[in-house]
């Protein structure tokens, strides 16, 4: 039992290691490449996601892997400074739940406004219009 303890241990240090290492690395590819990201004011969480690249929602869910509870701080200041002020609240109210960075639910939610939400946010036209 104790070996087994101790694989374990390891395993999981390693899965978290690792996930601290990419989120590192894909927060330099953020702040390098995506420091502007153009929301339109008043956005909501679903509008805010489909202007939000894929890369700051796997972000997002590899920092909660790795830190867990004390991703939340870091999570709102990064989502502060690339504007996205509508994902700050829901990211770090998600992160201050324990032990559910397995689950990547901002990725998960990244794909559902594009599956489910995206022609809820197209800009209408009233060319049919008869009124």
């Amino acid at each position: 039992m104790e070996d087994f303890l101790q694989t374990f241990g390891l395993a999981l240090l390693g899965v978290l290691g690792v996930a601290g290492v990419l989120a590192a690395i894909l927060l330099v590819i953020i702040f390098m490449g995506f420091r502007n990201i153009k929301v339109p004011p008043g956005a909501d969480f679903a509008e805010t996601m489909l202007y939000t690249p894929l890369i700051v929602a796997l972000f997002l869910d590899l920092l909660d892997l790795s830190l867990d509870i004390l991703s939340a701080p870091l999570a709102w200041i990064v989502l502060d400074r690339l504007g996205l002020k509508a994902l700050r609240n829901i990211a770090a109210f998600e992160a201050l739940i324990p032990f559910t960075g397995a689950i990547p639910t901002m990725t998960i939610a990244w794909v559902g406004v594009r599956i489910l939400g995206r022609d809820r946010f197209r800009s209408k036209t009233y060319n049919d219009y008869d009124g």
